[in-house]
């Protein structure tokens, strides 16, 4: 199977289920924004140690984008076509994100305050995610259909890429000038003895 197929020499490419758009178009503005977000988490991903809680996570966030995308490239009318959790975005699936940052959030103390991004590589890597994901939720209004659970997973996406930045920083830098703000969590692990 080759790569190329020339259907989108004309400026169109496909919906799922059948049906074509501009490339241009408001639906592959969204899927494009997602899809740098996804690269954007991989970019993340690659920086984790392989098997550990961020890089299966960071997996899970991935996959659940080609469910996003999938529900974002269907037309409205092929819509009774998507299956739930497969190429449909759920409230469960937002739920989970809840559910994680929620966990996430009892493990450490989250700043009171903006923060400079930049405390350390996989901190950066995941800001950056964050605002190629906060774009696409931009985008979302557009295009989604009523009762879609399309923004709300972007959303709440956004959250958790914020909470996972925090959490892989040794400390946070206040926006505001002063002290550094060190991660209770973080500090524990500082001082221990190896």
């Amino acid at each position: 199977m080759k790569i190329y197929t020339r259907r989108g020499d004309d400026g169109t490419t496909g919906l799922l289920y059948g049906g074509r758009v501009r490339k241009d178009s408001a639906t592959i503005d969204l899927n494009g924004a997602v899809d740098e977000a996804q690269a954007a988490l991989g970019v993340a991903r690659a920086e984790a140690d392989r098997g550990s809680e961020l890089d299966e996570l960071l997996i899970g966030l991935e996959r659940d984008l080609w469910v996003l995308m999938a529900e974002v490239a269907t037309a409205p009318d092929n819509r009774h076509k998507l299956t739930p959790g497969v190429s449909l975005v759920t409230e469960d699936m937002v739920a989970a994100l809840e559910a994680r940052i929620d966990a996430l959030d009892e493990r450490f103390e989250m700043p009171t305050e903006f923060v400079v991004p930049g405390q350390t590589r996989l901190g950066a890597l995941l800001d950056v995610a964050r605002t190629v994901v906060r774009r696409a939720e931009r985008l979302a209004p557009t295009v989604v259909i009523e009762g879609s659970y399309v923004g709300p997973y972007l959303n709440r996406l956004s959250d958790l890429c914020w909470t996972m930045a925090r959490w892989q920083e040794d400390e946070h830098l206040p926006s505001r000038q002063g002290d550094r703000a060190r991660s209770p969590r973080r500090q524990q692990n500082t001082d221990k003895e190896p």
